[in-house]
C-alpha cells in the first residue's frame, strides 16, 4: 500500500462489515417500500411532524405542527393532511403532486400555530407548555424512497409506521442537557436529556452499531492487527459513529429544493425544528452509513505518510500550563489559530451531543481523553451564560493569550490569526461591544501589527446557514508581526487620510481581482484598515483621547460605503437613476414628479426607461422599479444596449429562481450586454449592501451568489455556443 491507502481501505473493510452485523440484528426495522405496481423500492428517508394536543376540548386531535406541506420544489410533491371525523377525530397524511393542487401554508409560524382539524389558533407557550409536560409526540407525514434517477414520495403506510415504534434500544445515554448554553433552545420543549434528540429507532439504531464496535477490536487482532493498529482503526470507525449521529436525529431536516437530508450541525446550534428526517442508514442515499465511512476513508487516504514526525501537545492557550517547555522550541513556534467567536458558538457544550456516544467506545483507547462524564468545559475561552461576568472573562482571557502569543511567537515567520466573525452591532452600558473588537483589541494590545491580510475560502456553499442567510463564505486570515518598540503615534486625522488614500486600492485588489463576495467584504476590509491603525503604537483625537478599535472599525465601514459610492459613476445613466430610486422607494410606487425631477438630475427620460429599456412603469402619476420576478428568462433578450441594471436582474433571476437557467443562463445574458460587464458585478454588491443592511437575507443572498458566481459566468461566457444540426446534415 502506499502511504495510509491501507488504512483508508481497512476503515471501508471494517465499515462494511458493522453495516452487514448491524442490518442482521435491526435490518427488520427499515423495510422498503411497495409500489403501487408491486415492486419494491429502498427507502431514503421518512418525514415526521411533532404533534401536541389540540386545546379545543370537542377537538383534542394530536395537532400537527407543520412548518411545511411542500416535500419537493423540485418535483412538485406535497402532502395532504386529511381529516377523518369519526367517534374521534384523527389526521392522515397523503401525497399529491402538482397536478392535484397546491399545498397550503405551513401552520406553525413564529409565534402561534392553527389546528388543521378545527381551525383553533394558539400562541406557541401553549406549545412549549405541553411539550414540557410529556405531551409531545410524533406523526409520519410521508416516504421518500429511491426511483429510478428520481425521488419517489409515497403516503405513509401502516407497516412503516409499525416498524418505527415498534424499536426498543438495548441502552441508551442518560447525560443531561445543559439548563443554560449558548446554541440550546430545545430546553424550552421539555428536552433535558441527549437521548430526547433521537426517536426509539433511532437510538435502537446507534446503539447497535456501538455494541458492534465493541467486537471490533479482538477481530482485528484475530485478523493480525497489533494493538495501536487496531486502535487507529477503531477511533476512525468511531469517528463514523459520530457522523451517523449527526444524521440519525429527530432534528435532521429534509431540504425540500434539493431532495435531501441534513444533519443535526448545518448550523452550530440545537434548535427546535417542527418536521424533521429520520434517514435509512441502510440505503445508498443521503446520510447512509457508508457514507459516512467513506468520508473518514478519503480523508485517512489523504493523509501524509512519511513525513517529519510530529507529536501533538495540549496546553491552556492564555497560560501554556501543561506543556510550555515541550513545544515552545528554542526559536519559538509558527502560531496558526483559529481562536474562538466570543459568544457565537458553545463549543464545549454542542460537542457533547457527540461525546454521549464517543466516550464509551474509546475510553479503554484513551483513558485521559475521556476521563470526563461531558466535555470539560471550566476553562473554555467563550462568552457562555455559565460564567459570571462572562464577557469580560472572554476578553480578559483573549487578552493574555494574544500577550503570550506575542511574547512567544517566532521572529523569522508572521503569525496567523483566522477569523470569520460577522461584524455585529451590541449595545452594551452605552457602548458598542463586538467579537471584532474584542479580538482586533487584543491582537493590537499585545504589541501585533497587522501587516497583511488574505481572505481565504472556508466554508462550504452547501451548508445551511448559508442557504438563504447572508453567512460569510470567508475566513479572514490576519498576518501579524510584532510592532517595532519605537513605532510612532499618529493622530486621527492622519489615520483617516491615510485610510481614504489606502481602503480604496485594497478594496479593488479585493473586489476586481479576489472576487471576494459581498457578505465577506466588510470582514476582509476590516485587514487593510487595521493594517494602517495598528502600525501606530497609539492613535489619538486633537484632544488627546484615545481613538479606539471602535473608531476605527466604524471609519473603516464608512470609507467601504464611500467606496461603494464612488463606484456607482461606472453605471450607464438609466442604471444610476434606477439605482437611486431604488434606494429609496425599492420597488413600492412613488410620486411621478419626484421621479421626473430624479430623471432630469440623472439626464434621462422616465417615457424612454418605460417604453424602451422596460425598467419600470409609469401609471398616471406614479412610478414604480419592476422586481425581480419580470426579469424571467421568458421575456425576450432585447436587441437594443442592454443597461447595467436590466443585465444585473437578468442574471440574478438565472440564479436566484428555480426556472432560471443557472450560470448557463447567466453567461447567455453577459454574451448579449454590450456595457462593460463588470459595472454588472458592481452593482450586484451595493444591491446586496442594500439588502443587507435591510436585514432581508433571503434577497441579499441572490445578488451576493451573483458576485460569489462571476468568473464562472465569464469562463461560461467565452464557451463555444452548442449547436443542434438537423439530423440528416
Amino acid at each position: 500500500w502506499r502511504g495510509t491507502a491501507g488504512l483508508a481501505d481497512d476503515i471501508r473493510y471494517y465499515g462494511r462489515w458493522m453495516r452487514e452485523q448491524a442490518y442482521k440484528r435491526i435490518g427488520h426495522l427499515y423495510p422498503k417500500a411497495r409500489l403501487s405496481d408491486g415492486t419494491e423500492a429502498t427507502v431514503i428517508a421518512w418525514l415526521w411532524t411533532r404533534t401536541v394536543p389540540c386545546p379545543n376540548p370537542a377537538c383534542a386531535v394530536p395537532m400537527p405542527l407543520m412548518k411545511t406541506f411542500q416535500l419537493s420544489k423540485k418535483n412538485q410533491y406535497w402532502v395532504k393532511p386529511v381529516v377523518e371525523r369519526g367517534a374521534r377525530v384523527s389526521i392522515e397524511f397523503v401525497v399529491q403532486n402538482h397536478s392535484e393542487g397546491v399545498p397550503q401554508s405551513g401552520i406553525v409560524s413564529r409565534n402561534r400555530a392553527i389546528c388543521i382539524a378545527c381551525g383553533t389558533a394558539m400562541k406557541l407557550d401553549y406549545v412549549r407548555e405541553q411539550a414540557r409536560a410529556g405531551n409531545m409526540g410524533e406523526q409520519m407525514t410521508a416516504i421518500v424512497a429511491k426511483g429510478d434517477r428520481q425521488r419517489l414520495f409515497l403516503s405513509p403506510t401502516d407497516e412503516h409506521i409499525k416498524a418505527a415504534v415498534d424499536a426498543k434500544p438495548n441502552w441508551r445515554p442518560q447525560n443531561r442537557l445543559p439548563e443554560r448554553a449558548l446554541g440550546f433552545t430545545v430546553q424550552a420543549y421539555g428536552y433535558t436529556e441527549w437521548q430526547q434528540l433521537f426517536t426509539e429507532r433511532q437510538l435502537t439504531t446507534l446503539t447497535t452499531f456501538s455494541d458492534i464496535f465493541t467486537e471490533l477490536n479482538s477481530l482485528l487482532t484475530e485478523h493480525g492487527a497489533d494493538e495501536d493498529y487496531a486502535n487507529a482503526v477503531c477511533t476512525y470507525l468511531a469517528f463514523a459513529i459520530g457522523r451517523e449521529a449527526d444524521m440519525c436525529s429527530s432534528f435532521d431536516r429534509w431540504q425540500n429544493s434539493g431532495d435531501f437530508v441534513t444533519g443535526v450541525f448545518g448550523l452550530p446550534v440545537i434548535s427546535m425544528i417542527w418536521d424533521f428526517a429520520e434517514s435509512n442508514p441502510f440505503s445508498n442515499s443521503t446520510g447512509n452509513w457508508m457514507a459516512h465511512i467513506e468520508w473518514v476513508a478519503r480523508v485517512v487516504a489523504r493523509l501524509p505518510a512519511n513525513t517529519n514526525p510530529g507529536q501533538a501537545y495540549q496546553a491552556n492557550a492564555a497560560t501554556l500550563r501543561g506543556g510550555e517547555s515541550d513545544f515552545l522550541g528554542e526559536s519559538g513556534p509558527v502560531i496558526v489559530t483559529d481562536p474562538p467567536y466570543y459568544d457565537n458558538i458553545g463549543y464545549a457544550d454542542l460537542s457533547d451531543f457527540f461525546y454521549v456516544w464517543l466516550r464509551p467506545l474509546l475510553r479503554d483507547i484513551y483513558p485521559e481523553l475521556c476521563a470526563s462524564i461531558l466535555a470539560p468545559k471550566q476553562e473554555e475561552m467563550i462568552a457562555a451564560p455559565r460564567f459570571e461576568n462572562s464577557k469580560e472573562r472572554f476578553e480578559e482571557l483573549m487578552g493574555q493569550t494574544l500577550k503570550m502569543i506575542r511574547r512567544n511567537c517566532s521572529d523569522a515567520f508572521p503569525s496567523s490569526i483566522f477569523y470569520a466573525y460577522k461584524q455585529q452591532q451590541e449595545e452594551r452600558e452605552g457602548r458598542t461591544s463586538t467579537g471584532w473588537e474584542t479580538m482586533l483589541s487584543a491582537v493590537v494590545s499585545a504589541g501585533f501589527e497587522i501587516i497583511s491580510t488574505w481572505p481565504m475560502r472556508t466554508e462550504m456553499s452547501t451548508r445551511q446557514r448559508a442557504l438563504g442567510f447572508g453567512a460569510l463564505a470567508s475566513s479572514v486570515v490576519l498576518v501579524c508581526r510584532p510592532r517595532a518598540a519605537d513605532a510612532p503615534m499618529a493622530t486621527r486625522r492622519q489615520f483617516l487620510d491615510e485610510l481614504a488614500e489606502e481602503l480604496p486600492t485594497a478594496l479593488d485588489h479585493l473586489t476586481r481581482e479576489g472576487h471576494i463576495a459581498p457578505t465577506d467584504l466588510a470582514q476582509a476590509a476590516i485587514g487593510p484598515g487595521m493594517q494602517i491603525y495598528s502600525r501606530y503604537s497609539r492613535v489619538e483625537t486633537i484632544s488627546g483621547k484615545p481613538f479606539t478599535i471602535r473608531d476605527a472599525l466604524a471609519a473603516i465601514n464608512q470609507a467601504i460605503a464611500n467606496y461603494d459610492e464612488q463606484q456607482e459613476g461606472e453605471f450607464d445613466l438609466e442604471s444610476r437613476f434606477c439605482l437611486a430610486w431604488f434606494q429609496q422607494y425599492g420597488y413600492r410606487p412613488g410620486l411621478y414628479g419626484a421621479a421626473e425631477l430624479l430623471a432630469q438630475a440623472k439626464n434621462v427620460v422616465i417615457e424612454t426607461l418605460e417604453d424602451h429599456d422596460r425598467l419600470l412603469t409609469a401609471p398616471g402619476d406614479k412610478v414604480q422599479l419592476l422586481p425581480l420576478d419580470e426579469y424571467s428568462p421568458k421575456r425576450e433578450i432585447p436587441k437594443r444596449t442592454m443597461t447595467t441594471w436590466e443585465g444585473c436582474f437578468r442574471m440574478a433571476y438565472h440564479l436566484g429562481r428555480e426556472d432560471g437557467e443557472g450560470i448557463k443562463g447567466a453567461a447567455q445574458v453577459a454574451r448579449s450586454m454590450r456595457t462593460n460587464l463588470d459595472s454588472v458585478e458592481r452593482l450586484a454588491r451595493i444591491l446586496y449592501n442594500h439588502y443587507d443592511r435591510a436585514d432581508d437575507p433571503a434577497n441579499a443572498v441572490i445578488f451576493n451568489n451573483l458576485v460569489t458566481s462571476w468568473n464562472d459566468i465569464l469562463t461560461a461566457m467565452h464557451e463555444p455556443a452548442q449547436l443542434t444540426l438537423p439530423v440528416n446534415s
